[in-house]
Parts: C-alpha cells; sequence; structure tokens
C-alpha cells in the first residue's frame, strides 16, 4: 500500500506546483507591483524627507545672511530675494520688517499686505501680519482701526496688542476718553502681559488720568 500511497502524494504534490505555477504566471504581476510599490513609496518618502531637509537649511542659510547684513537697506534687500512659500514666507516678511529700522521698508509692507491676503497661510501668521503692518506703517488712524478690530474678537492671539494699537489710535483721532476707557478694561485684562500692562500704566498717566489698580 505504500507505494500506491506514495504516488498519489507526489502526483497530488505535482499538481500543487503546477497550480501554483500557473497562479504565478497568471497573477504573479501583481505580487510584483506591489513589491515595486512599496519599494518606489519608501524610496519617495526618503526623497520627500531629504528634499526637506535640503530647503529647511537652505532657507535657513538665506535668512542668517540677510541678518548678518548690516545696512537695513541691504537687509531688506536680501531678505526680498528670498524664495519661500506659505508659512515660512510669513516668517521671512517679519524678520523683514523687524530689521528695517529707519530705512524705506515700502516693499516690506507689501509683503505684509499679501500675506494677510493669502489664505494658504496660518491664520496666526496673517493676524501677526495685520498687527506689524499697522504697527510698522504710516496708516491713517481709521484705516488702523478697521484693520485691528477682527483681531480684538474673543479668543484672538494678539487681542491685547491689537486693543493697546486701537488706544493709540483714538489718542492720534482726539478722543482721549475712548482711549483711556480701553486702555483701563485692558489693564485688568488677563491676556495682558506684565510688559503691555506696564506700557498701558504709563500710557494712562501721560493721558492725564490714574490707572486702576
Amino acid at each position: 500500500m505504500s507505494n500506491p500511497e506514495n504516488f498519489i502524494d507526489e502526483v497530488t504534490e505535482e499538481l500543487r506546483r503546477d497550480r501554483l505555477f500557473a497562479l504565478m504566471r497568471r497573477y504573479g504581476w501583481i505580487a510584483i507591483l506591489l513589491v515595486l510599490l512599496i519599494v518606489g513609496g519608501a524610496a519617495y518618502n526618503e526623497w520627500q524627507k531629504a528634499t526637506a531637509r535640503a530647503q529647511a537649511q537652505a532657507l535657513g542659510d538665506a535668512l542668517g545672511a540677510a541678518l548678518d547684513e548690516a545696512d537695513p537697506a541691504a537687509q531688506i534687500a536680501a531678505f526680498q530675494a528670498i524664495q519661500a512659500d506659505g508659512d515660512a514666507r510669513a516668517l521671512v516678511a517679519f524678520l523683514a520688517i523687524d530689521g528695517a529700522g529707519q530705512a524705506d521698508n515700502s516693499a516690506a509692507l507689501d509683503d505684509l499686505r499679501a500675506i494677510m491676503q493669502d489664505t494658504t497661510i496660518l491664520p496666526l501668521y496673517r493676524d501677526l501680519a495685520t498687527l506689524k503692518l499697522v504697527s510698522a506703517g504710516q496708516l491713517p488712524a481709521d484705516e488702523r482701526v478697521a484693520l485691528l478690530e477682527p483681531l480684538t474678537n474673543a479668543g484672538a492671539p494678539f487681542r491685547a496688542l491689537a486693543e493697546e494699537q486701537i488706544a493709540l489710535a483714538e489718542v492720534e483721532k482726539g478722543d482721549k476718553e475712548a482711549a483711556i476707557s480701553r486702555l483701563q478694561v485692558l489693564l485688568q485684562d488677563d491676556d495682558a502681559s506684565q510688559d503691555l500692562r506696564g506700557r498701558i500704566a504709563q500710557l494712562i498717566i501721560a493721558l492725564g488720568a490714574t490707572p486702576d489698580v
């Protein structure tokens, strides 16, 4: 009985091999494709990571070179030459306007206006661009207030600073009482930092009032 049984086992095994080979011939390309996709995906991810690292390094080097410029005008020009997109573009614009000093900052201000309108940039950076534009530009008081009012909504990240800038605009417009009232409220605001409260108290005194502490 052993020989017939061995023969049957061998035939069964042969049939299994034939079936396996047939399946491989028919569907083997799918397995090969899956392997290629896995290997290709891993290679693409590594390439993306390497590209991102190289771009970050290049941006850092360009920012460092711009910051090393001693002349404000040259520094602005160096920042203007940096190619950046998205949130990195906002960072470049913020550094440019902060380093402008007494130089012509019109190009840097234009960059801030563009960032304010760019919906691909985080709202946090768009709000900061608005605040920096108001602080650094020579906009009329009414225009500054109009730009700042959306930043005073509850929970807005720069609400306290926006309120301070609005108060300064109210002083410029001659509405001293409105400015003092706003500053007194802001003085008690939990969102106001210690430095901001110090500035507010000094401004209230300068306006002829006594800080409510």
